[in-house]
């Protein structure tokens, strides 16, 4: 009689477990429904069928501890492993939502002045430098050269003593000839005056940096993405420190996209290209690639006056985040118009054959950087950047989506800036898996001509740029403004 009263207790002890790891796993439910719901990506029927498939599998573990005649320990298994997977389910879905936060939204754009010295100055801080004479120039950008020469002063306690210059290459050379003993400038400049300089000049060293912030004006924030026709300017960059940093860009590429026919227009014109950059330069000319120093939004306004459009949308993507989210989706297949093996400037050697090959993160980037070992140049490197973003897309839409989604999620943090909204954002991703179906990509290059000209940002130098073909700026204006008014394009690469 007592062996049955203990055995029917530790069935109670047993059953009274059970329902408490139930518990667990209505607790891991509820929140991974939450979670599910804050993310707001998921169309209403799929969250319905998933609420459903939870409330079963809560039923099923219910009934393996209420109806079992044993202790029911396969039930509790499966309870518990069911909570796991919701629990780390719910941590991904949450640390989804948190990375698309602060990559989305972005309104701002940071100018990095810098105090530097020559290689060889004992200097190694700004307090060093105190009773040096300071190179400046306000011919561009002088209001923030003035307010970063404020800092300074405010930092030392003291009024530095100033040599004003007519360019930033004066201020160099200045630098270098020992007129002045320390320059303020904008960083953005650094790898400008290293290349147009020479090698032979001593390099510079920066002892003190101050930061500028500035709004973006977001002309973005009412556009319907699900409905309406947009285009991206995304901009390739390899800096260090924040994404939001103004920076010379190297990839310029166009995403022109029309929700409703599910076509994509890639266009890519070259860094070099000879343009205007309005509101900047005054009717003068300069590379594309300088546009980035002012700023994300001077390089957009410079290309909506190339091909007379609207660009709604920036993403500013790093150097660094191509490799690790090309890594996370498991390599990506390029395909390649050329075969050619890359040079030491690209980041890696190796051989890439025509036609497609699967390039892991580190391949992909020295196939997008090389210029010096394919026909034509630069020109061709812009198509080959536009190979890797259509093998991204491609790849991105497909499961391997799911399985990278944590990689991909560590890369993009603190590597992509972007002015779409979250909203905007959830609402995109909504409709494609709402609507499914196909993705068209037809990708386009603006062509030109090699010359050598003044710059605007480079006054004093003769640099190399690259004279619009205006035949195919006008070929690409109206193809941008067809992708617009619903055109489907026949040649276009499929991605599903």
């Amino acid at each position: 009689m007592g062996q049955r009263k203990r055995k029917k207790a530790k069935k109670n002890v047993s059953r009274i477990i059970g329902l408490g790891l139930c518990a667990v796993q209505f607790l891991a439910s509820v929140v991974c429904l939450s979670a599910i719901l804050i993310m707001n990506m998921l169309p209403g029927k799929y969250i319905g069928m998933i609420a459903l498939v939870l409330l079963l599998f809560l039923l099923v573990g219910v009934s393996s501890q209420l109806l079992s005649k044993k202790k029911g320990i396969g039930g509790k298994i499966f309870i518990v492993l069911f909570s796991i997977v919701l629990f780390t389910a719910s941590y991904y879905l949450f640390k989804t939502t948190d990375t698309i936060q602060e990559i989305s939204g972005g309104n701002k754009k940071v100018t990095k002045m810098v105090v530097a010295v020559k290689e060889s100055d004992p200097a190694q801080s700004l307090e060093d430098a105190v009773g040096y004479q300071f190179g400046v120039q306000y011919a561009m950008q002088g209001d923030d050269v003035r307010a970063a020469v404020e800092n300074v002063n405010s930092v030392l306690g003291t009024q530095i003593s100033t040599v004003e210059y007519g360019s930033i290459g004066e201020q160099a050379m200045a630098l270098h000839n020992g007129q002045v003993q320390a320059i303020v400038y904008n960083d953005a400049y650094s790898g400008l005056l290293s290349e147009e300089l020479g090698a032979e000049q001593e390099n510079f060293r920066i002892i003190y940096t101050y930061d500028i912030e500035s709004e973006i004006e977001n002309k973005a924030a009412e556009v319907e993405v699900q409905k309406e026709p947009f285009t991206v300017y995304i901009s390739g960059i390899d800096v260090y420190g924040a994404i939001e940093t103004n920076s010379r860009s190297d990839v310029n590429i166009l995403a022109t996209v029309n929700p409703n026919t599910h076509q994509i227009l890639l266009v890519t014109t070259p860094r070099d290209y000879y343009v205007e950059i309005p509101g900047i330069s005054g009717g003068q000319l300069d590379k594309l690639t300088h546009a980035g120093i002012y700023g994300v939004d001077a390089s957009m306004a410079t290309l909506a006056q190339l091909y007379q459009t609207d660009i709604q949308f920036y993403a500013r993507v790093n150097f660094t985040s191509l490799v690790e989210m090309i890594d996370a989706l498991g390599g990506v297949d390029v395909v390649s118009e050329q075969t050619f093996t890359t040079s030491e400037d690209s980041g890696l050697v190796m051989n890439v054959y025509q036609g497609e090959n699967h390039f892991n993160g580190q391949q992909a980037l020295a196939f997008s950087r090389e210029r010096q070992n394919v026909d034509g140049g630069d020109f061709q490197r812009g198509r080959n950047q536009q190979a890797v973003i259509t093998a991204m897309i491609k790849k991105a839409i497909s499961p391997a989506i799911l399985t990278g989604a944590n990689g991909i999620l560590n890369s993009i943090s603190g590597n992509v800036d972007m002015n779409m909204s979250i909203d905007q954002i959830q609402e995109l991703i909504k409709s494609q898996l709402a609507e499914g179906g196909a993705w068209k990509i037809k990708s386009m290059s603006a062509e030109g001509t090699g010359d050598t000209q003044s710059c605007y940002s480079m006054p004093d130098s003769l640099l190399y740029v690259t004279q619009p073909n205006m035949d195919s700026v006008a070929a690409i204006q109206s193809a941008i403004a067809a992708v617009k008014q619903g055109q489907v394009f026949e040649d276009s690469e499929v991605a599903q």
